[in-house]
């Protein structure tokens, strides 16, 4: 295409003086690229996806799950990519730890959702609990999702997981979480995740697990008092969840100071908050102990140049840290693990 642009140009330089000439072979040459464009966006899916999910049926399957059954189990030639073209897919997705560097990529208005809860009974009259209520199950490896919404639209009845991750290494980009309690579920122990320029909203511990993982320009969004975090860190982890130069905001029907940023759901927990912008429903206090003293002494709870109506270092509860320094929260050395891994 670039030869035929440099020839059509070049044929314009011979009719400088006809107007009329040089007028007309300026609309061809826009036309002539636009039909290009057009061409290349219609095969662009033929190119760079594995499987094409639709609802209508213009694509290889009409569910995400048929897509990811059709991945061959510890494939090594590569990851599989799927595009998911817009519409509501109501389904509870399993990517089994035998899926590996499955890579989901949404089209604008590709929601992924399910209703399950943690009271809600199953076949056998059983409470699905927590883990059962997910609407996706990510355990395979170097996992990949963009552009994609995740939802539990159970509503507020209690815990209700959008997502549960158990992989390692695992990246979200441009996606969002909709739920209350128990939104997002960083499940893996000894597991990595990346979160870049994602929507995450929900009441009580809705950031919740024993994963590290990192949180860069996200919107953490608030819909009632509540915990924004829970983490569950192992003992002897260097890192937990760590926020960078992230917005957390709330419904206008939220009070002020009536959201905690933290409560250590397992003694070691640690979350990290950096360079990020608090609106007034933070409680000037910031973090919470579980009701417990003792976790005061283990949980690591911090923040650097915090900002907005929620961020008053004064306030903070005394057993919390204000850091000078953040050279160890480099992104790269968080993730790098014992494999190098970076998701940047």
């Amino acid at each position: 295409m670039g030869y035929i642009i440099w020839k059509i140009t070049s044929i314009m330089k011979q009719y400088q003086k006809d107007k009329t000439m040089k007028k007309l072979l300026g609309i061809i040459t826009v036309l002539f690229i636009s039909a290009m464009i057009g061409n290349a966006a219609n095969n662009v899916e033929n190119v760079k996806y594995n499987f094409i999910v639709a609802t209508d049926g213009s694509g290889n399957y009409t569910t995400v799950q048929a897509a990811i059954n059709a991945v061959p189990d510890f494939r090594k030639a590569g990851p599989t990519r799927i595009f998911i073209k817009k519409g509501v897919y109501k389904e509870k997705i399993i990517i089994a730890e035998t899926k590996q560097a499955v890579e989901l990529y949404g089209e604008e208005g590709t929601v992924i959702t399910n209703d399950d809860y943690a009271n809600k009974p199953n076949i056998f009259g059983e409470n699905k609990g927590t883990s059962g209520s997910s609407t996706i199950y990510i355990f395979g490896n170097d996992f990949v999702a963009e552009n994609i919404t995740f939802e539990n639209s159970a509503g507020p009845v209690g815990q209700a997981v959008a997502v549960q991750i158990g992989g390692d290494r695992a990246v979200f980009r441009h996606c969002r979480f909709l739920g209350f309690q128990d939104t997002l579920y960083t499940y893996g122990e000894n597991t990595r995740e990346y979160f870049e320029d994602c929507y995450i909203e929900g009441t009580i511990d809705f950031i919740f697990g024993k994963a590290t993982a990192v949180f860069s320009h996200c919107h953490i969004h608030s819909k009632s008092k509540g915990y924004v975090t829970a983490p569950a860190t192992p003992q002897g982890v260097t890192y937990g969840y760590v926020f960078y130069d992230c917005k957390l905001t709330a419904d206008k029907s939220v009070a002020p100071a009536s959201v905690y940023l933290s409560r250590p759901w397992r003694p070691y927990g640690q979350t990290v908050y950096i360079r990020c912008h608090m609106d007034s429903h933070i409680k000037p206090e910031g973090w919470n102990n579980w009701g417990k003293t003792s976790n005061e002494q283990t949980a690591y709870y911090a923040e650097y140049q915090s900002t907005g109506d929620g961020a008053d270092p004064s306030k903070r509860v005394a057993w919390s840290h204000q850091l000078t320094d953040i050279s160890k929260y480099d992104i790269k050395q968080i993730l790098a693990g014992n494999d190098g891994w970076n998701p940047l």
